[in-house]
Order: structure tokens, then C-alpha cells, then sequence
């Protein structure tokens, strides 16, 4: 595995200079300060991330303005009925702003937590406390460690399970004591009840602990990650949140990440007993299980549900297992001829009486219920459209989900009713979202479309709007006069009917000819051309005189597997024919001017813009890629091999896919930008394919943003990333001109 140096981290600093003073040295953009609304965070409308519901759903929580308190308001009114916690007067201990909170199941007590301290994606450290409602006693979860992460409660609330220094303890709040479950816990070796970078970033999961329903019992996964590579980033003190500490000489920062064919973590299941403090391991039946994604209980019964997956991906096997005996049943086995969708076993539905899973197996992604014996009950939804979320059933046996349909630039909320009769509770058209209460009587319903920003409402069950939670109105006089027209066009490419969008300037005329961007992702099962409010940058560069047309190529989701699963074992390769195809179709329109074509992207889309970019024949003349993966092999085992195998099963496709073995076909100016502190795209993959452009006297322009991970985000970060690349298509299209 190739490892960043320093001296490789000076070579790119250099060469960002470098490309600064080429093109625009030390002068200041004007758009930093103009694209500003259009660039996250100014450009996200309101949404209801912070809502925790009441375990009635009558009431739900949330935090106050000044994040002090913890105020219950009227699910149906709205009104507020009750300051719930006011953390500045507890009892013992006092706090005068918090960052989150977490609510037990019987709503006795609440999970608190502040100087929430960032790892990845999705994981962070904090200090945790406990908040007994009843009492109003508010006490640190633990004396003993200072920070804690990813705590749980037990259903019965009297315990709290956590980890501290890659070990489980479980807090037992009746006697204000903590119990080690595990000790071997190790730094860059083994990690208890907590998932290791891969599976955070792949599986979406940073906890790997379930407490059993009678509170006897704590499942955990343990990782040992002992022989998978390190990976290790430089950390500068840097201007944004500056640390003196690497003011003279930058630090390091060294985890584990399996590129593609290397080890991963060794995942084993165990089981706590909390009265006899024991530890039990639990072997399950299948020698080729490589990934244990998620753990879960079913809500009733001493029943653990376990995920697995073999390395290729292609094959789920989903067990029953009794945690005291540690006998282990097969409930559920899928296997494709390509890979299993994440969405099957990231998004099972667990019932008293049975299991709800959401597979591709028929070519479109369906609901399929089944008993915890593994037998099937019944399908619960078929055509050719793709299910794509599901919310559960209420107490009279409706069942609720979301479906990419009418088109698939839509989401419609749908019900089905016990008679099997299928309707929509939310606009046919447009992008619909359902939160329902816990007793399912409510229904929060987020709705927006290309033209209109997110309405929240509050709905029955039935899709009868009771009230408007949130009109975003305020947000969208922000925009009152700056916001060019969207619209929706299908482009042909090699036969099939491929879905895209056309954003153009305010004084369009198809008597002029206008530069056009080209802007994608065009990852496994993604989409970008949906019918959905998105405020972004594309819509900054359509007021400054640019076309913007997006296409969702071949590979891209919404549209049933057999339109997914062509870019199997060959990424990169139907993409790149579909975007050049619709640059060629574009190129043709009288008011194109087919010499000024750029096109851009970001992680995967800066990987497919390089891709386009060193394809012959290629129609562009200015690309921008954004930490931009460069070869598969730099990419971690979960995402690379699950598209492409291993580079030892597939030399070939991962030989063939690599921009990095193109670099010679490069004839447009390009820029490339990363953060060197990119956990995920290493900055490796940019400074290798660099590499590649000076061994062969080429050059091109960079861009770095220090101590900045994927996102490149904060300090003004991302207005920079997309001023830069605004700046540079002026200097290579518009100045063309």
C-alpha cells in the first residue's frame, strides 16, 4: 500500500503554488464572497434532524435556541408544553449548552453530550452525561474515562453500555457503578462494540453493541484489525482553527484502511451475560463470512439478528442467533450475480413477529416480509419501480414505504392498505420523504420539487395535511431573482433513454452560443438528476453566463439493477461513453458552442471527470476533479470490491479503469483539488497521478486545502472550491471565446 510522506506532502504544496501563480497569483476571487448562498451550509433549507419523539408519539423533543434545555412540544399543535430538562438547573451537576441527546425507550432518562470531538464521517468522542427525569439528577456517564463514544442504553434504561479506549464498560445507573465487559482493547489492534474506519464509511454503522430485550445480554462485534495496513495523513497547524503544535513542524495522523486486496478486520460475534459478567463467543456456521455489517435484536424474544456478507459481496446470509445458548440459525440467503445491494441489509425493518427486507432480487428493489423461522409471508410490493426507503406498518396493518416512481426522479410516500390496495399520501410528483410517529398516527412529510424548496408538514396517516411545520420561506426570499431555470431532458447514448438536467442563464437566448459545465457523480446506484429542491453552485455558474447540464449515466440507480449492474467488474467505462455521448449531444444544440465544453466532479464524479478527460477523442476542453479517486487499487476492500472483486480476480478491469494509466491521453487543461487530510480519497491518488504528468512532461494546475478531509468544508473551504473551479473555467472556456 502506498503511504503519504511528508516529503510527497511538500512536493504537492509546491505544486499548488505553483499552479497559483500560473494562473492567478495572489489575487482574490470575487465569487468567494458572491457563491457563498449557494454552498453548504448557506445553501441548506430547514429540515427536522434534531426531532426525537416521545415513546407515544403524541409529544416529541428537541433542543432549545440557546441549546441549554430540552423542550416538549405537541406533535399535533405544535404548541410547547413543557420545558422537559432544563440542563442549567439540574441537580449534582449543570451545563449551559449541550450538542446532542439521546432518549431512552421509556423516557426516563436522557443521554446528553457536549465537546462532541469529530473522528470520521459519522464518529466522534464526547463528554456523555445522564439526565434522570423524574429527579432532575444530571451526573457524568463515567468518572473514569473523560470522553466517551457511541453510548446505549438498556430497554429497561437502568444501564448505559459505551466504549473508551477501544473497550465496552456498561454504566449501571441504579448504583452509579462501571463494569469492564472487554479489556483486551488495543489502539491500531483490536476494537470492541465500535466499528473500524471501513465499516463506518461502507456500512454506515459506528456501533457495534445491542442490548437483548429482557436486559440480560449485550452482543457486540469485535474488529481486530491487527494486520490490516496503516494508513498515515499529515496534520499542519494550518489557518483554519490553527494548532501551535504543528506550527514549526507538521504532525501525523495514523489509522487502519485496506486499499483493494489487502486485509481487512477479523470480525468476531460475542455475547455479555450482565449477571454473571462472563463473555461468550458466538461462532457462526459460514467459513467464507468476510463482513458482519450491522447487529440488531427483534423487538421481543431473546433473538439477535446478524447480517453477513462474503468478501465478493455477492452473497447475504442473514442468522438467528440465541445469545445464552449461542445456538445459530439461517433465516435468510441472497445471492446475485453481481453485488448485494446495501440497501438490503443497511435497511431491514425488525417487527415483533417478523422481518421486512428491501431486495433487488427480482431486478427492482421490493419489500419482502418474513417470519424470525425464516420463512417467507408474503412480497409486499412489485412492478418496475425501486422501493427506496421503509417506514413500517401502523396498528391497523398499513404499510408504508417510498418508491422511485411515477419516473424515477421522483419519491412518492405510498400506503398499503390490508386489502392489498396501494395509494399515495404525498404528491405524485416531485421528492417526497415520511417520518412517522411511533404509534404511527402521525406522519411527518418533507416535499419539494426543482422549483419550490422543502415544505415540512404534519400529516395523518392518510396524507391529510393537519399543519405546515416548516415552509422554508425565509430561505427561499433569499433567492428571490437568483435562481435560473431547471429543467429535465432525456439524451440518448448507445440506446438507452438517459436522465438529465439543463440549468441556463436568466437572459438565455437560443440565438447565442453559451460555455457549457458538465457536472456528475455518476457512482454505483447514485442519482443526481432528481425532481428535488438542489440549491448548489451549478446554479451560481448559470447566473455567471454558463450553461450547467448534469447527466446520470449508466451505472447510476433509480432504474432497477439491469441499468445498475452493467459496470460490473469495468467501472468507469459505460460512464465515460455515456457522459461523452451526451458532451456530443449537447455539442450539437445551436446555442452550444461546442469548443467551450468543461466537466467536473467530486470523489467519484472527480474520478469519472478524470476518466473523460484522458478518454480519446475526448470532447472537453477544461476538467476540474475534486479529490478524485485515481486507481481502484488506492480505494478500501468494502467499495472497490464490491464493483470490481479484488485486483487479483480482476487485473484487467482495475488496470483498464484507472485514470492513473491514461495520464498520456490528457490533452485539456486540468485542475485537480484535495484536503490532506482526506481519510477517504487518499491525497495519494492525486499526487501519484501528478506524478505521472511530470514523468512525462505534462503539467496542470492544483489546488490543496491543508488539514481539510473529503468535504473540504469550514473556514470558507467550499466557496474556495468552487470559486477556483468557476475561476478556471473562465480562464479555459469563457477567455476561449
Amino acid at each position: 500500500m502506498t503511504s503519504i510522506t511528508l516529503k510527497h506532502m511538500f512536493f504537492a504544496l509546491a505544486l499548488a503554488a505553483g499552479a497559483l501563480s500560473m494562473s492567478a497569483a495572489g489575487a482574490r476571487s470575487p465569487y468567494v464572497s458572491e457563491i457563498a448562498d449557494y454552498v453548504y451550509p448557506q445553501n441548506a433549507p430547514a429540515s427536522l434532524s434534531d426531532l426525537v419523539y416521545m415513546p407515544d408519539g403524541l409529544s416529541y423533543l428537541t433542543m432549545s435556541a440557546d441549546r441549554s434545555a430540552i423542550v416538549r412540544y405537541d406533535t399535533k399543535t405544535g404548541k410547547e408544553i413543557e420545558v422537559f430538562a432544563d440542563l442549567s438547573k439540574a441537580r449534582e451537576t449543570t451545563l449551559t449548552e449541550i450538542d446532542g441527546f439521546t432518549l431512552s425507550a421509556d423516557a426516563s432518562k436522557i443521554l446528553v453530550y457536549r465537546n462532541r470531538t469529530a473522528i470520521y464521517r459519522r464518529s466522534f468522542t464526547a463528554e456523555y452525561y445522564v439526565y434522570e427525569v423524574r429527579t432532575r439528577l444530571l451526573r457524568p456517564l463515567s468518572t473514569q474515562h473523560s470522553t466517551q463514544r457511541s453510548p446505549i442504553f438498556s430497554a429497561n434504561a437502568r444501564m448505559v453500555a459505551f466504549v473508551a479506549d477501544n473497550n465496552i464498560y456498561i454504566k449501571k445507573l441504579d448504583y452509579n457503578t462501571e463494569v469492564a465487559v472487554t479489556d483486551d482493547g488495543r489502539l491500531g489492534e483490536i476494537i470492541n462494540g465500535l466499528s473500524d474506519w471501513t465499516y463506518e464509511e461502507e456500512f454506515a454503522t459506528t456501533c457495534s453493541m445491542a442490548f437483548s430485550p429482557d436486559n440480560l445480554t449485550l452482543c457486540f462485534v469485535k474488529y481486530d484489525e491487527s494486520e490490516v495496513p496503516t494508513y498515515t495523513l499529515p496534520i499542519y497547524s494550518g489557518s483554519c482553527k490553527p494548532d501551535q503544535r504543528y506550527a514549526l513542524y507538521p504532525g501525523v495522523y495514523s489509522y487502519k484502511y485496506p486499499v483493494a486486496g489487502e486485509n481487512n478486520s477479523r470480525v468476531t460475534l460475542h455475547s455479555y451475560d450482565v449477571e454473571t459478567r462472563k463473555v461468550k463467543d458466538i461462532a457462526l456456521a459460514d467459513k467464507n463470512i468476510e463482513y458482519i455489517p450491522n447487529i440488531h435484536y427483534a423487538p421481543s424474544g431473546n433473538i439477535l439478528i446478524v447480517p453477513t456478507l462474503n468478501r465478493e459481496q455477492n452473497r447475504l446470509e442473514i442468522y438467528s442467533v440465541n445469545p445464552k445458548s449461542t445456538v445459530v440459525k439461517s433465516i435468510y440467503v441472497e445471492q446475485s450475480d453481481a453485488w448485494i445491494s446495501p440497501e438490503t441489509y443497511e435497511n431491514i425493518h425488525y417487527d415483533t413477529d417478523r422481518f421486512t427486507v428491501m431486495s433487488s432480487k427480482s431486478g427492482f428493489a421490493h419489500l419482502y416480509q418474513y417470519s424470525y423461522t425464516g420463512s417467507e409471508l408474503r412480497q409486499l410490493t412489485s412492478g418496475d419501480f425501486d422501493v427506496t426507503a421503509y417506514y413500517g406498518s401502523d396498528a391497523l396493518g398499513n404499510q408504508y414505504y417510498q418508491a422511485a416512481a411515477p419516473t424515477p426522479l421522483d419519491r412518492t410516500v405510498r400506503r398499503i392498505d390490508k386489502k392489498g390496495l396501494t395509494k399515495s399520501v404525498s404528491p405524485e410528483k416531485g421528492w417526497s420523504t415520511a417520518s412517522l410517529s411511533p404509534d404511527k398516527n402521525f406522519m411527518m412529510l418533507t416535499h419539494s420539487d426543482a422549483e419550490t424548496p422543502p415544505v415540512i408538514t404534519l400529516c395523518n396517516t392518510a396524507g391529510k395535511t393537519l399543519r405546515t411545520i416548516e415552509d422554508n420561506s425565509v430561505y427561499s426570499r433569499r433567492y428571490d431573482g437568483r435562481i435560473p431555470t431547471k429543467r429535465f431532458l432525456t439524451i440518448n447514448s448507445d440506446g438507452y433513454e438517459l436522465n438529465a438536467y439543463m440549468i441556463t442563464p436568466p437572459d438565455f437566448s437560443e440565438s447565442k452560443k453559451y460555455p457549457v459545465v458538465m457536472t456528475q457523480y455518476s457512482g454505483p446506484g447514485s442519482q443526481s438528476v432528481v425532481n428535488r429542491w438542489q440549491m448548489d453552485f451549478d446554479y451560481f455558474y448559470a447566473l455567471k453566463g454558463y450553461i450547467v447540464v448534469c447527466v446520470d449515466g449508466r451505472g447510476t440507480g433509480g432504474r432497477g439493477r439491469k441499468f445498475t449492474d452493467v459496470v460490473y467488474k469495468q467501472l468507469g467505462h459505460f460512464e465515460t461513453v455515456d457522459q461523452i455521448n451526451a458532451a456530443n449531444h449537447i455539442a450539437s444544440l445551436p446555442y452550444v458552442d461546442s469548443d467551450r465544453i468543461g466537466i467536473c466532479g467530486w470523489s467519484y464524479g472527480g474520478y469519472e471527470a478524470l476518466m473523460c478527460a484522458t478518454e480519446a477523442g475526448s470532447p472537453f476542453a477544461a476538467t476540474v476533479a475534486i479529490a478524485p479517486v485515481t486507481d481502484w487499487r488506492y480505494y478500501d476492500t468494502v467499495y472497490a470490491e464490491r464493483y470490481m472483486l479484488t485486483p487479483r480476480q480482476n487485473d484487467d478491469g482495475y488496470r483498464t479503469s484507472a485514470p492513473i494509466n491514461r495520464t498520456t491521453r490528457l490533452t485539456c487543461p486540468l485542475l485537480l483539488m484535495y484536503g490532506t487530510a482526506d481519510d477517504n480519497v487518499h491525497p495519494a491518488n492525486t499526487l501519484e497521478f501528478v506524478s505521472r504528468l511530470q514523468s512525462q512532461g505534462s503539467l496542470c494546475d492544483m489546488f490543496v486545502f491543508p488539514n481539510m478531509n473529503h468535504s473540504i468544508n469550514g473556514c470558507n473551504a467550499r466557496a474556495v472550491v468552487y470559486a477556483k473551479m468557476l475561476d478556471f473555467f473562465d480562464r479555459n472556456l469563457k477567455d476561449k471565446h
